[in-house]
């Protein structure tokens, strides 16, 4: 039997039987028993479930379901962007265009109905990007990651929040390896303190134009990036 044939079939037993992350798996002889598979055979199938973060061996303890996240989606995602990048393709701006088109789809939902305190801690986060950026932009990027996370937890969304995760660390090891010059701080800290304006207004027209030029100067800076050497580094914001 096919590898692959093997772990769909791990797959709907770990769906049948309604096991969570961190559940454990049955024996190695009770799931050759149970899929008619050699020893060999299921051991494959498992450590490419593994790989995909489905599964989870622990020698000498047995396997376990996994925690299931994004992590194989970051690394497939970030490293087609720069293997593509490097074979002159716009992958790294096909990426922000993607991240640009599904926050502009959700900012207008939030318009005038994010809670107080949100607001209250996204006027915080700002204004810790507008102390950063008086200090030559040092740790600003974590603190722009927080703001983005913030903006969007009221939508009650796991699977959003992990999926813009996903974008955000992709663009990010992409475009340091990629190098690129470095958004000013100061555009920074104006364009996310117009987002939280717009937002507390309850204007969604307002709110959708302020993401659309946020990433437009993100656009911009990308679509000028030419292939440099994979090893430069900047502390780049979006």
């Amino acid at each position: 039997m096919a590898a692959r044939d093997l772990q769909e079939r791990i797959k709907k037993l770990i769906i049948d039987r309604r096991l969570a992350s961190g559940a454990p798996l049955p024996t190695e002889p009770e799931l050759m028993a149970h899929l008619g598979a050699s020893r060999n055979s299921v051991r494959e199938a498992l450590k490419g479930l593994q790989a995909m973060g489905i599964v989870e061996i622990r020698h000498g303890f047995g396997t376990y379901v996994g925690a299931m996240s994004l992590a194989p989606m970051i690394e497939g995602l970030a490293f087609r962007t720069v293997a593509g990048h490097y074979r002159g393709e716009d992958t790294l701006l096909q990426l922000v265009q993607l991240r640009e088109a599904v926050e502009t789809g959700l900012v207008s939902r939030l318009a005038g109905r994010i809670p107080d305190a949100d607001l209250v801690e996204l006027d915080a986060l700002v204004g810790r990007m507008e102390e950063q950026a008086a200090l030559g932009g040092d740790g600003i990027a974590e603190t722009d990651r927080a703001f983005h996370a913030t903006l969007y937890r009221g939508l009650d969304n796991a699977l959003l929040g992990e999926v813009m995760e996903a974008f955000w660390d992709a663009f990010h090891r992409v475009h340091t390896d990629l190098g690129g010059a470095p958004q000013d701080p100061l555009v920074t800290c104006r364009q996310h303190r117009e987002i939280v304006d717009a937002v507390r207004s309850g204007d969604a027209i307002r709110a959708e134009e302020a993401i659309r030029e946020h990433f437009g100067n993100i656009r911009a800076r990308v679509s000028t990036t030419g292939t440099q050497d994979p090893h430069s580094c900047h502390n780049e914001r979006v």
